[in-house]
């Protein structure tokens, strides 16, 4: 015990944060095998549309995570108090809104993605508000940068998800989707440990000054729509393979997604250190560029290797994630890879300049979104056809985000 707290008092928290994210995510892509090898691929497809809503959910949340990341480094006392009074509520109050929403069009969305029953949205729906809670909680983790607290929020949500889920699924004779929608509304709960939730400061009334007001609420909106264009681009494929594709293929499309999601994944934990460095340099009036070339230049090593691994053994990693049921995507893989790696890339980009109050990447990202929808709706007679629309369309993001990077630092040494 001795030798291991001395190695764990040696590790920087950034470091312990990175090795946490990865652990999560592990357990997540876990919690995605099990259910993928014991519900076979027309079940997992109900399931893989869970998930989805999950990330969708995620991505909303991550406007007010960012919002109390970045305005905790730069507000102090009762300004910093008041802008937590202020986001609580309107976490709260936008999570009420999507998950009345939800649970108000859940026979149509039962009816959208060709689902058993509507029941499964609404188990979804009644959570939804506590996640935006949740949201603004790890928001100040984040922001003060006590990666400890931040990483252990994330690893009770994961484990909560994966042991309950399971339990549901071995122990409660009822239909799978359903227990694996309850078992995702209960990790939310999971994901409030720990809380440093003061009622006594919620309370007491605490004032945001007009200009101070209308910062947050701009970084709020341009944020938001920054998070509406990943959500269009990370989920809308799963979406529309699932309204156009009939349920055995969209599952063997979910496995696929999943395993060359990959990247995507692992370049999140650097958003997440990014944001509050960047924020913190650009406040003391240090260089921020530095950065994220360096961030940039971890992302771009894994996703070659990773493409490299799916094109390389296809079958043997489908196959062993997976099973024999899911291997005709095999031939599929690297080039699902290689169009997330591209969009890993230019999220790395976006988020950078998010940061730095730069909000033109937050356009591209719209357009390109967008174009990728339409061109997924106007050529989707196959699944290869549909992952090869996605690689245009990140290949020319990446090339705008890069000549964004280009330009502004032209711009920045002439000025």
């Amino acid at each position: 015990m001795t030798a291991i707290r001395l190695v764990l008092y040696n590790i920087s928290p950034e470091k312990l944060f990175i090795g946490s994210v990865l652990v999560v995510n592990g357990g997540n892509y876990l919690y995605n095998l099990i259910l993928g090898r014991l519900l076979g691929p027309a079940v997992y497809s109900e399931a893989a549309l869970l998930i989805t809503f999950l990330l969708v959910l995620s991505f909303l949340g991550m406007t007010f995570q960012l919002a109390t990341a970045k305005f905790a480094i730069l507000f102090s006392n009762d300004d910093w108090v008041a802008l937590e009074q202020m986001l609580y509520k309107y976490a709260l109050g936008f999570g009420l809104l999507i998950g009345i929403l939800l649970f108000a069009f859940a026979d149509n969305l039962q009816e959208l993605f060709h689902t058993e029953s509507s029941l499964l949205f609404k188990t979804f729906a009644v959570s939804v508000p506590l996640y935006f809670f949740v949201s603004v909680n790890r928001g100040k983790y984040q922001g003060k940068q006590d990666y400890q607290k931040l990483s252990l929020t994330y690893q009770a949500e994961m484990w909560g998800r994966l042991v309950v889920t399971l339990a549901l699924l071995w122990v409660v004779p009822f239909k799978p989707t359903f227990l694996v929608a309850l078992g995702i509304a209960l990790s939310f709960v999971f994901g409030l440990i720990p809380t440093d939730f003061n009622i006594k400061r919620i309370i007491k009334k605490f004032k945001l000054s007009k200009e101070n007001k209308r910062k947050v609420m701009t970084f709020i909106a341009l944020t938001a729509c920054y998070e509406l264009t990943q959500i269009i681009i990370n989920n809308s494929d799963i979406l529309l393979v699932k309204h156009y594709f009939d349920t055995f293929n969209a599952g063997l499309y979910s496995s696929l997604a999943l395993i060359g999601r990959v990247v995507y994944f692992v370049a999140w934990m650097f958003v997440m250190l990014l944001l509050p460095t960047v924020v913190q340099k650009q406040k003391d009036g240090e260089a921020t560029a530095p950065i994220l070339i360096k961030y940039v230049s971890y992302i771009s090593l894994l996703a070659i290797a990773i493409i490299f691994c799916c094109a390389v053994f296809p079958e043997f990693i489908v196959q062993l994630m997976f099973g024999e049921a899911y291997v005709s995507m095999a031939p599929l893989l690297w080039q699902y890879a290689l169009a997330t790696s591209l969009f890993a890339i230019s999220n790395i980009f976006a988020y950078y300049f998010l940061s730095l109050d730069k909000y033109i990447p937050v356009i591209l990202s719209g357009v390109l979104g967008i174009s990728q929808i339409v061109m997924i709706m106007f050529f989707h007679s196959t699944l290869y056809m549909v992952v090869q629309v996605q690689i245009i369309a990140m290949v020319a993001l990446l090339v705008a985000q890069l000549l964004y990077f280009a330009h502004n630092n032209i711009l920045n040494k002439t000025s």
